[in-house]
């Protein structure tokens, strides 16, 4: 994902398009539970990247597209192949601080009988740092409590990713699919933390050591059944998809806090779990028409149960642990969401216009348990899209994009209940938040000519309700972190993308955005409208030395962000690549993560009584070498180099 145009990936796996964090992630254009929630990072990082034989970006996808992510969609098109007989791929890299991985990817095609699997494996070993500087302020901008907090977290354990699938063609027109598919994570973690907080005389108030110990694991299991029936005609078919999944997460462990300031000494134990339950069906009709049009129309339904259920434990001994009210709670939370939609796409000479129009019946139901706080919202919203595209000779062209887009808050979204983090750092949802609305506007220019593209795009979005993070000051150094909804927000920018080639071995791929953000926060009692421009960048330089000897250069750049309250720091990488042919079906791989050690996320908080500056340091910089080999009819086809970065965080 670090290699395409538009996407942005930070330290710990979030993804961005076009500098917002509101992405659907497809697979094969289909909804994936394990990429929904709190830890999407982690089940993004933990997919294989051998097996992924595209990525597509859709930031004004079709009325056919659930609107889900005010930043668009991003498909995942995994590899396939229509050759009869055996196929496949086995893999395997070794890397530093006793990274591994590997896996192994099979088709056999018989007559009318398709079987397909995939297994891999991952083991990464972690090395977390945060760094808070926290001051409060008083009304006159004193500094009434000074605090600072460091946490080192090393985390270790693989991620193991399974799936099988078969395709039966009951006549050639005719096709019946099935697909089970299995992916888990099991990490541990051992922490230590560190805590001072100063009055505003500089005399210690709190100072403490706490020493952790605890768990990970993530495991989602899914099974979906296809039916696909062509009709007379090119494009004339009908297709139904049918999947079930449940997603189940647990993080648990222990904790010692030794204070040599302030409090007495507390040992404490926590359990975070959820299970997550997602029923999907859906239905899509394609027709061509008369004048070279075609229409398309569908029904998509989404049923999710949500489950959460934290425990926690505090006491001055061991043994002496009794139920802490402050991390023990349980909430429910479940969704349907009943959808129409129809498209229909026409030529007029060179230009060829495709209109769409989706209606969602969206039906919420929350019940906070342990505090009998129940919620329900349900809403009927129409989504519409235009797109058209212009050819104005061989090399050039035009296009130009609009649609409505909705993100949702998220379960925990929602839960009003505070979470702890750590002794001064807890986190709760708002069941007041409504859900965003964005409406994304684009223009945009092509040029393709020989081995040279240039595209340039100008985009706008205008967004109403966003939801955003908000800290409060809850006093004695204990601070709040909750959601909140933006009155309104508008953002827009510049993006260039420039591909070609400087000699017969060099090539090269370029993109630049340039972004103003403007944020209205006056719900959130701030005084007028913020706004920023900020620039991002990413550049990939290939040089084939020889035709057996392949290297590439890969940088990316991201600028300074404002928040309602802040501002999120640059960050920038580094990676190197190198393959080497050895043969049709051979090929050796090495590559290095962030060469120079910068990458890092930091954020800024600035209001009239808080300031904050909170810092996440991982150990991306890692070199693997590895191996790849094709067995059966195929060969190999060059892949994009895997500087994913894995692990939790």
């Amino acid at each position: 994902l670090r290699n395409v145009p538009s996407v942005e990936v930070d330290v710990q796996g979030n993804v961005s398009l076009r500098g917002d964090s509101n992405v659907t992630i497809l697979i094969d254009g289909k909804p994936s539970g394990m990429f929904n929630g709190d830890n999407r990072a982690d089940a993004l990082q933990s997919l294989p990247a051998d097996q992924i034989d595209r990525v597509e970006v859709m930031t004004n996808p079709s009325a056919a597209y659930r609107p889900d992510g005010s930043g668009g969609v991003i498909n995942l098109v995994t590899k396939k192949t229509q050759k009869p007989g055996v196929t496949g791929t086995m893999r395997a890299n070794i890397g530093t601080d006793g990274r591994y991985n590997g896996g192994i990817s099979a088709t056999r095609r018989e007559g009318k009988v398709t079987l397909s699997g995939d297994a891999s494996y991952r083991y990464d070993r972690q090395e977390v740092t945060s760094i808070v500087d926290r001051q409060s302020l008083s009304a006159t901008g004193a500094t009434v409590l000074d605090a600072d907090q460091t946490a080192e977290v090393l985390n270790k354990g693989g991620a193991l990713s399974l799936r099988t699938g078969i395709d039966y063609d009951l006549d050639k027109k005719t096709r019946l699919s099935a697909e089970l598919r299995y992916r888990g994570m099991d990490y541990d973690g051992d922490g230590r933390e560190t805590y001072l907080s100063r009055n505003g005389a500089g005399v210690t108030q709190q100072a403490y050591l706490r020493d952790s110990a605890g768990v990970m694991i993530r495991d989602n299991s899914a099974i979906a059944g296809d039916y696909r029936r062509q009709f007379t005609g090119a494009g004339h078919e009908l297709t139904s998809r049918a999947e079930y999944e449940i997603t189940r997460f647990k993080r648990s462990g222990d904790a010692f806090a030794d204070y040599s300031a302030g409090p007495s000494d507390f040992y404490e134990a926590y359990s975070f779990g959820s299970e997550q339950k997602r029923a999907n069906w859906k239905l899509d009709y394609t027709k061509p028409l008369a004048n070279q049009s075609k229409l398309k129309t569908g029904l998509d339904f989404e049923g999710a149960d949500n489950d959460y259920n934290n425990y926690g434990s505090r006491g001055a001994t061991l043994a002496g642990q009794t139920v802490d009210p402050a991390r023990t709670n349980r909430f429910t939370y479940d969704q349907d969401v009943f959808a129409a939609y129809v498209t229909y796409e026409r030529p007029f000479g060179d230009l060829t216009v495709q209109t769409g129009l989706r209606a969602e019946q969206v039906e919420i139901r929350t019940d906070q348990i342990t505090t009998g706080q129940k919620g329900s919202n349900d809403y009927l919203r129409l989504y519409p899209t235009l797109n058209a595209g212009y050819r104005l000779n061989d090399a050039n062209s035009l296009s130009a994009g609009f649609s409505r887009r909705v993100a949702r808050p998220g379960p925990q979204d929602l839960n009003p209940y505070p979470i702890y983090q750590d002794p001064y750092n807890f986190r709760a949802g708002n069941p007041n938040l409504k859900p965003q609305v964005t409406d994304s506007f684009e223009l945009g220019w092509q040029y393709r000519k020989g081995p040279t593209t240039y595209l340039a795009t100008a985009f706008y979005r205008d967004t109403r309700d966003g939801v955003t993070d908000v800290v409060k000051d809850l006093g004695g150094g204990v601070f709040l972190t909750t959601r909140e909804n933006l009155a309104k927000s508008r953002n827009g920018g510049l993006e260039f993308v420039v591909v070609g080639r400087l000699t017969p071995k060099l090539t090269y791929n370029v993109s630049g955005q340039a972004f103003w953000n403007e944020i209205d926060a006056a719900s959130l009692g701030f005084t007028g409208k913020r706004s920023d421009t900020s620039l991002a960048g990413r550049a990939n330089l290939n040089y084939q030395a020889t035709p057996k000897d392949f290297f590439q250069i890969n940088a990316f750049t991201s600028g300074r962000r404002i928040t309602p309250q802040g501002y999120r720091e640059p960050f920038e990488m580094i990676n190197l690549g190198y393959r080497r042919k050895v043969n049709d079906k051979l090929n050796f791989v090495v590559t290095v993560n962030d060469v120079v050690d910068s990458f890092k996320i930091a954020g800024v908080t600035n209001t009239a009584r808080l300031s904050d500056r909170n810092e996440t340091k991982v150990n991306v910089r890692t070199a693997f070498i590895g191996f790849s080999y094709a067995f059966g009819g195929g060969k190999p086809r060059p892949e994009q180099f895997d500087f994913s970065t894995g692990g939790p965080n």
